[in-house]
């Protein structure tokens, strides 16, 4: 029924607004180049880590290599944070100076 003046009680009825809700960020796990950590160490991180395959793990390590960083993957917050504590610990407990950080995707 269309509206008319003469209907009208004072009670307004508002449409209730949907919140926007925007996705959460991505978060990438970034590996830093250096100039100790030997490349065959760097590939079984990004395998025992990041589940990549032999090819794909030499291409992010030549990465790593050649551009002085490579990406590992792309994950929500906890987990970049997580991978990033584990690859760090990992490395230091094999006495490597390899560092993995996080950046926004």
């Amino acid at each position: 029924m269309p509206y008319s003046p003469e209907q009208d009680d004072g009670n307004l009825l508002l449409e209730h607004a949907k919140p926007k809700v925007k996705p959460p960020k991505k978060y990438q796990v970034v590996l830093m180049n250096d100039d100790y950590t030997p490349m065959d160490f760097v590939v079984e991180v990004l395998q025992r880590f990041f589940g990549l395959d032999e090819l794909k793990a030499n291409a992010v390590m030549l990465a790593v290599h050649h551009d002085g960083k490579g990406v590992c993957g792309v994950y929500s917050r906890e987990v970049a944070e997580m991978k990033v504590q584990q690859v760090n610990s990992f490395s230091r407990q094999h006495k490597h100076p390899l560092m993995c950080q996080l950046e926004v995707a």
